[in-house]
């Protein structure tokens, strides 16, 4: 598997690099700043592994990044992978302007890796960055393209999930990133919104409220805990990555959607298809600690529909 093969190569490339983590992780609120549990380690450390303490190498600037998502998947090494009529759903579904950019913070796992047969890409890493000195915080996509791993960033704070896009795009117009095929800088943020768009809306899902996973071992997706081994607390990546399949149960209901589409008389009112979409709503108090967005992805949804 692709992940895999990216996981190996940087575990060749920086030997120490999964002994530095534990370390550095260790070192977390005692020798080093604290910072939240959402984010595995923040990416100071990964760049402190890749320049090896010292002057970092031009060249290597860009392992960072690689280095980081990696990193955060390594300890879960899980590989998402929707239903197709889900997944083609999902990803062309419009990003709603209301969802709050908070609601990213719920990643299932610390680093996620999703497929995206949809795309020229193979798929994308995701995970959350901290940044320990300026207390910003990011959504990190690493997306897999054939020729390279490069990254989308979103920043993350007090706006919606479509400004994040936005800023990101802009930001990655200025500093003229991305652009391997040296297109003409409209077309290359084309490209690339269309690239985020896509990602996010898998995101947004996965982050959405009872997603539907189906379980391993009767288990979902989770940050694991350490293990105490020799009096010491550690935490262990997995033997192997797990694949955990996305809607099937929704798939089942799209098929349903799909087949009572196809003829057959009706009585008014008219039928018609609801489209899919974003639905969601605040809980709590509005200034409260346990306000909350709730929202889910409703699928397509025959409307006024008799049975034959």
């Amino acid at each position: 598997m692709r992940p895999q093969y990216h996981l190996a190569a940087a575990g060749k490339m920086y030997p120490n690099a999964w002994r530095q983590v534990n370390i550095f992780r260790k070192s977390k609120g005692k020798d080093l700043p604290d910072w939240p549990s959402w984010c595995f380690l923040p990416m100071a450390a990964t760049y402190s592994i890749v320049s090896e303490g010292g002057a970092m190498a031009p060249e290597r600037l860009g392992d960072v990044a690689k280095l980081a998502a990696l990193i955060a998947w390594r300890y879960t090494q899980g590989i998402y992978k929707f239903e197709p009529s889900v997944y083609e759903s999902i990803s062309t579904t419009v990003v709603k302007n209301d969802i709050p950019v908070d609601v990213l913070y719920r990643l299932p796992e610390w680093g996620v890796y999703i497929e995206t047969p949809g795309l020229d890409e193979h798929g994308f890493f995701a995970h959350l960055e901290y940044d320990i000195n300026t207390h910003r915080s990011e959504l990190r996509l690493l997306i897999d393209s054939e020729e390279a791993l490069y990254p989308i960033i979103l920043h993350l704070g007090q706006h919606t999930v479509t400004e994040a896009i936005d800023r990101a795009l802009s930001e990655a117009a200025k500093q003229g990133n991305f652009n391997k095929q040296n297109l003409p800088i409209e077309q290359m943020i084309e490209h690339q919104s269309k690239i985020a768009q896509h990602c996010i809306s898998l995101l947004l899902y996965l982050c959405s409220e009872e997603p539907d996973i189906t379980r391993i071992e009767n288990e979902l997706p989770q940050r694991p805990s350490p293990k105490k081994v020799k009096g010491d607390w550690k935490l262990f990546p997995p033997q192997k990555a797990k694949t955990w399949r996305i809607g099937e149960k929704i798939a089942e209901e799209i098929a349903k959607t799909a087949s009572q589409d196809q003829g057959g008389t009706h009585k008014t009112p008219t039928p018609h298809i609801r489209r899919a979409h974003w639905h969601g709503y605040w809980t709590g108090e509005r200034a409260g600690q346990d306000r909350k967005f709730i929202y889910k992805w409703l699928p397509p949804l025959i409307i006024n529909a008799t049975s034959n």
